[in-house]
């Protein structure tokens, strides 16, 4: 098959590889039909996790067909179309049992595209497929199927649901990347009075007006505003900056939340000399796609509308094409990147 290789720091090319086959009865394996790049990737790209070893292959995100299964799946069969989790779950250790998918400690965890090979291929092996996939409606679209490998629980879990979006609250997303546009989207879920985006980029700014919040702009008035003001109730990080950091713990109100998604490579100050008598609370976390079929059956019913976060679609062979046009998204209004196959 091909696939899209990683061997080293700012090196990939697309190669033919060995097809998947399964190694454990726990696996599926699953024939590609539509993938995405994700930011995590160029991160990968640039050196940033060296725990990726060259000679894997990237991605963590798909939907597809089943072509295989181990002889103890039996939640998937044969041909059916699934969508594969961004985070594998072993199903049985304490943090699976908790709904805590990205902490598993049997072997699961963000592992695609990370210890093992991906799903920037034609083909990939699914872990623990039982508890790693879920069933793709017939009716839905391959490109808002694909949304919710990552990016859709990402937003609501590790944004939405760790800040602890509530009715009437004023939130500010820090960050109009597909995440941060995707946290915008799932706020709506909770009735917040007032949601607000902020980032560095026009383009991305005039998205986020699109998809509906109430006020975009650069860090300025408005959010120096907030800051001398009442503050926010929820403060949602995700950028991945320490400046966009900053800006978060100076935005939120006493009493409020701040929850990051952004992925820092580099140390954000903490500033306790001002935050230590607002009584904030600041998560973090990775996303364990525990509220997959939730957000799915939102997208499934119309509640939730995710379609405007795919920008571009390329065929699989133009692997390399996607992520420069992805790696350029401020000036290519790139947001979701998705790959299928011809």
């Amino acid at each position: 098959m091909r696939a899209l290789v990683f061997h080293g720091p700012g090196q990939a090319s697309w190669d033919t590889v060995t097809d998947p086959a399964i190694e454990d009865p726990t696996d599926a394996v699953v024939r590609v039909d539509a993938t995405t790049v994700c930011g995590t990737d160029l991160h990968i790209l640039d050196g940033g996790l060296p725990e990726v070893k060259p000679g894997t292959v990237l991605g963590h995100e798909a939907v597809g067909e089943v072509v295989d299964v181990g002889r103890e799946v039996h939640s998937i069969a044969l041909g059916d179309q699934v969508i594969v989790s961004s985070v594998s779950a072993c199903g049985h250790c304490q943090f699976c049992r908790d709904s805590m998918f990205g902490q598993c400690r049997g072997g699961g965890g963000w592992i695609l595209g990370n210890l093992i090979n991906g799903t920037q291929a034609e083909f990939v092996r699914v872990p623990f497929a039982a508890y790693s996939t879920k069933r793709r409606p017939g009716g839905l679209a391959l490109a808002d199927a694909v949304l919710l490998a990552e990016v859709l629980p990402t937003a609501f879990e590790v944004g939405v649901r760790n800040g602890h979006v509530g009715p009437g609250d004023t939130v500010v997303v820090v960050g109009a990347g597909p995440v941060g546009l995707a946290t915008l989207i799932t706020t709506r879920i909770y009735s917040p009075r007032r949601v607000i985006a902020v980032d560095l980029s026009p383009a991305r700014l005039e998205a986020a007006t699109r998809l509906g919040a109430d006020a975009a702009e650069l860090p300025g008035r408005l959010i120096a505003d907030l800051a001398e003001g009442p503050g926010a109730d929820v403060v949602i990080e995700a950028a991945g900056s320490p400046d966009s950091f900053v800006l978060s713990t100076r935005v939120v109100r006493p009493g409020g939340h701040i929850a990051n998604i952004g992925t820092h490579g580099k140390p954000a100050t903490l500033h306790l000399e001002a935050l230590w008598r607002k009584n904030v609370t600041i998560s973090t976390g990775q996303v364990d796609t525990s509220s997959t079929p939730w957000l799915l059956d939102l997208v499934t019913s119309g509640r939730l509308h995710v379609s405007q976060l795919v920008t571009h679609t390329f065929d699989l062979s133009r692997m390399k094409d996607a992520y420069e046009v992805f790696s350029h998204g401020t000036d290519t209004g790139a947001l979701k990147v998705v790959l299928r196959r011809a």
